[in-house]
């Protein structure tokens, strides 16, 4: 009898065993992750002279200060304008030259070339020469944040398209399918990989190019609260504008990548991450 019980435990320890572990999930890491590295800068931040550093607890303060008086929100608006229609204009575009570029040998070596010296030129060199067509405006700004995300767009389109199997096409020839019908239903497909990988690294980008047009044009939005704050020394506040857009790239990565789970459901299947 005591045999059998026995036997019977080191079967459910065995099976215990067996039962694969439940992985941590994933915001279960982020958030600790990023509960150790505010709580680090908290304490050590706070040894930091406050002209030449701040820490969490301080800038929260001057978000809120900048908050309640509304100054936080009109900066956040201005800004907000020319990036969406610069970085809405670069996906517009780049991606159906990156499709074409990539297409079609003809206009790869035409303007392959220039999409390839574009994305290494230093931009930012060109804000003076921008200013000097466009003025100070609304219209240089989204053309700043235009040129610095459209290029990735268009180069990881492109990359993508080259990429697609030659077997997957042959078979459209095979059914005789237009170029335009294989462009649209199989190469457009198999190239969304890159293309949302382009599209989420042009965000970074925009983001940067959105500042550095405050900064180089009419001092106004977020590069206006860098600005200001900077210049009185007030690093925490300085700190506020940082901390938001690097919250708002994190924020649209995370759409960029629930769009492409939604139009590209596949692609989650066959990849080989680990979970």
């Amino acid at each position: 009898m005591v045999d059998v019980i026995d036997s019977a435990d080191a079967r459910a320890e065995a099976s215990d065993e067996a039962k694969p572990r439940r992985p941590v999930p994933s915001w279960v890491i982020t958030v600790g992750s990023l509960v150790v590295l505010l709580g680090a800068w908290e304490i050590f931040g706070r040894d930091i002279n406050p002209v030449f550093g701040s820490y969490p607890s301080a800038i929260a303060e001057a978000f809120w200060q900048l908050a309640r008086s509304g100054k936080l929100w009109t900066a956040l608006l201005d800004s907000l304008r020319p990036f969406f229609l610069g970085y809405g204009l670069a996906i517009l575009i780049g991606v159906p030259v990156g499709l074409i570029t990539g297409r079609f040998r003809t206009v790869e070596a035409a303007i392959g070339i220039y999409i390839t010296a574009g994305y290494a030129m230093p931009l930012v060199a060109l804000v003076p020469l921008l200013v000097l067509w466009l003025g100070l405006g609304f219209a240089v700004k989204v053309a700043v944040v235009f040129l610095m995300s459209v290029f990735p767009i268009c180069i990881n389109t492109w990359l993508g398209v080259t990429a697609v199997p030659k077997t997957l096409i042959e078979v459209g020839k095979s059914f005789v399918a237009p170029n335009s019908v294989i462009l649209r239903r199989i190469i457009l497909p198999a190239t969304l990989p890159y293309m949302m990988a382009g599209i989420r690294l042009a965000v970074g980008r925009a983001v940067v190019a959105m500042v550095i047009a405050e900064f180089f044009t009419s001092i106004s939005g977020l590069g206006a609260i860098i600005i200001t704050s900077a210049n009185n020394f007030d690093t925490a506040t300085m700190f506020v504008p940082i901390v938001v857009l690097m919250v708002m790239a994190i924020g649209l990565n995370y759409l960029i990548g629930a769009i492409e789970r939604w139009v590209a459901p596949w692609q989650a299947e066959i990849a080989g991450r680990d979970e």
